[in-house]
């Protein structure tokens, strides 16, 4: 395991055990921070926190019992050692049982120390991938918006989002046109410990740049003509919550010192108003161009782009996880199929294959377009739509095809079997464990046939 990031927090009153813990730690690559104040240690963690706390058992004030419970508080899961003396040794054993790891007697055994840093440090590295795990679980099965597809991309862009989830970090978020940065944005929101707040999206290209500035920050009764009442800008309403800034290359370049002013002081002032208003947002832009190559041709500031460009999560295009085509457009059908309450009709193979091949350059959004006049109308006018002298490009094996139309055909009967595992079985003509096997490889779950509701 890497420590790179993990920390050893050493509370003692004797500054000079401090000093040789850390001087033993850090010669081993470990972090390390000693202090002789409690208070210090309690207000470094939460539960995200990554470390070890070592702390003295006897020492004036708060005594270590006082401050594991006070950790534990915290987080119950935060590993805590204690340093004791040799007569502390009873209460040492009792202390492990009220939830302390270990326990060190003086004097120290370097050896041994190092041996018990190292299993807590481990066992703290992996509870915090279990609960991120866990959180990236529940997330899925949440209602609202949800990330389908298992292509590495894909599983990239998961991992990026579930790291900043709990964070106050604005983002930038990435894509081609259709590739789905809203949606993206509204699951970081909904997801979020903001999501009791407002959630508001605005698009920067449709604004007239005369009014956008109103829009954004809002105006006073009289500020400029035809202000006849006080208006509410975005970043005011979004005050909690989240705004979603899209096109943010289109944000003219006069209001672009405003907007990272807001950005850094956290305030906004209406058009027309001396008064400032707090704001705790956190801000997410959107942007299907390469921001730094406009601020290299002087078309967008660079310290407003170093400071929307501190976490970027970046879509994969279509084209790029054609592994993703057949779940996603299932996905879409069934959705359709419940609104429209018609029902879905197997695609044929010359159907499958256009799916396989097509490049796909409205992205997501043309899937989900072709998915829903697939159900509305049928297959001719969905299919017919895509141009037969149209260029198709594949970018896949023979291998990587034959293996796309066998997980579209598994996901097609599982739908149509409402994810019944013996009537799928009966449906392909394949053994059980067969089934079950080539559901393991392409990441297929029963659960997500099992009814309509997605």
């Amino acid at each position: 395991m890497s420590h790179d990031t993990y920390t050893v927090l050493i509370l003692d009153d004797e500054p000079h055990i401090g000093t040789v813990l850390t001087q033993l730690f850090e010669l081993e690559g470990i972090a390390a921070k000693a202090t002789t104040q409690p208070q210090e240690i309690l207000k470094s963690l939460d539960r995200n926190w990554m470390g070890v706390v070592i702390t003295d058992v006897n020492m004036p004030g708060m005594d270590g019992i006082s401050v594991m419970q006070q950790i534990k508080q915290q987080d119950a899961d935060i590993p805590v050692i204690l340093i004791t003396g040799f007569g502390d040794i009873a209460m040492a054993v009792s202390a492990v049982k009220q939830g302390a790891y270990d326990f060190l007697e003086k004097p120290f055994n370097n050896e041994h120390i190092l041996d018990i840093v190292q299993r807590a440090l481990e066992k703290r590295a992996l509870t915090l991938e279990n609960r991120k795990l866990k959180q990236e679980l529940q997330s899925q099965s949440l209602p609202g918006p949800r990330i389908l597809g298992n292509s590495p991309g894909i599983r990239q862009m998961r991992h990026v989002i579930h790291q900043v989830l709990d964070t106050p970090a604005d983002i930038l978020v990435h894509g081609e046109t259709g590739t789905g940065k809203e949606l993206v944005a509204r699951y970081l929101h909904d997801h979020s410990p903001r999501n009791a707040a407002n959630f508001v999206a605005i698009n920067c290209g449709a604004i007239p740049e005369t009014i956008i500035e109103s829009e954004l920050f809002g105006a006073e009764a009289g500020a400029f003509t035809g202000a006849d009442k006080t208006r509410i800008g975005k970043f005011e309403y979004a005050n909690g919550g989240t705004l979603f800034l899209d096109e943010i290359e289109s944000t003219p370049m006069s209001l672009q010192v405003k907007l990272l002013r807001v950005l850094e002081d956290r305030k906004v002032v209406r058009l027309g108003s001396n008064k400032s208003i707090e704001l705790d947002i956190r801000i997410i832009a959107a942007t299907k161009v390469d921001l730094k190559a406009l601020c290299d041709k002087g078309e967008f500031r660079h310290d407003l782009f170093y400071r929307l460009n501190l976490v970027t999560i970046e879509i994969p295009p279509l084209r790029d996880r054609r592994e993703d085509i057949s779940l996603l457009f299932l996905h879409f059908a069934r959705v359709a199929s419940a609104r429209y309450h018609k029902e879905v009709i197997a695609l044929d193979t010359s159907h499958v294959a256009k799916l396989s091949t097509y490049d796909w350059p409205g992205n997501v959004r043309e899937l989900r377009n072709l998915a829903e006049r697939y159900v509305l109308l049928g297959s001719d006018a969905a299919f017919g739509a895509m141009s037969s002298d149209e260029q198709l490009h594949s970018g896949m094996s023979l291998t990587q095809r034959v293996e796309f139309f066998e997980r579209l055909l598994i996901e097609d009967a599982l739908n149509h079997n409402k994810g019944s595992i013996k009537h799928t079985m009966e449906q392909l003509e394949l053994p059980r464990k067969t089934l079950y096997d080539k559901m393991r490889k392409y990441g297929l779950e029963r659960k997500d046939f099992i009814n309509d509701e997605l």
